[in-house]
């Protein structure tokens, strides 16, 4: 199983998406910032490579968000995905096709990698209360 980690970036009411570049697996499709951790890395001392590499950025590193398992037909990986935040510079697409700061309802505008849906939903799952009633009220 490979480890991948992903940065989940918000900007006030949105978050960072980035599309893949046509010429790699499951080209064109969005997906959060991240890669794979290497030998004798720490999730997070790769997930702050990868952002550098790919974005010219820097990350404050939070919480892990969430984790899932998924099997593509040519690799399975376990996806952390972690609270993040841009601690220094401005994103620069140095491997990505694109970018967008996305809100939530927006997500089903996108096609997104397969690993990513589970993460998906629970995002929208959160941003959404499920109780909308007015506390107050018994």
């Amino acid at each position: 199983m490979t480890e991948v980690v992903a940065a989940l970036i918000w900007s006030e009411n949105k978050f960072m998406i980035c599309r893949r570049p046509a010429d790699k697996a499951r080209g064109l499709l969005w997906e959060f910032v991240g890669g794979k951790v290497e030998p004798n890395e720490t999730k997070e001392q790769a997930l702050i490579r990868e952002c550098r590499e790919e974005l010219d950025i820097i990350l404050n590193v939070g919480e892990e968000f969430m984790a899932v398992i998924h099997e593509y037909p040519d690799i399975t990986v376990r996806l952390t995905l972690f609270n993040a935040s841009i601690k220094e510079g401005v994103p620069k697409l140095l491997e990505h096709s694109d970018l967008k700061w996305i809100t939530p309802d927006e997500i089903p505008q996108y096609e997104f990698c397969p690993a990513d849906e589970e993460i998906l939903k629970r995002i929208t799952e959160a941003c959404t209360p499920d109780d909308k009633r007015d506390p107050d009220i018994p």
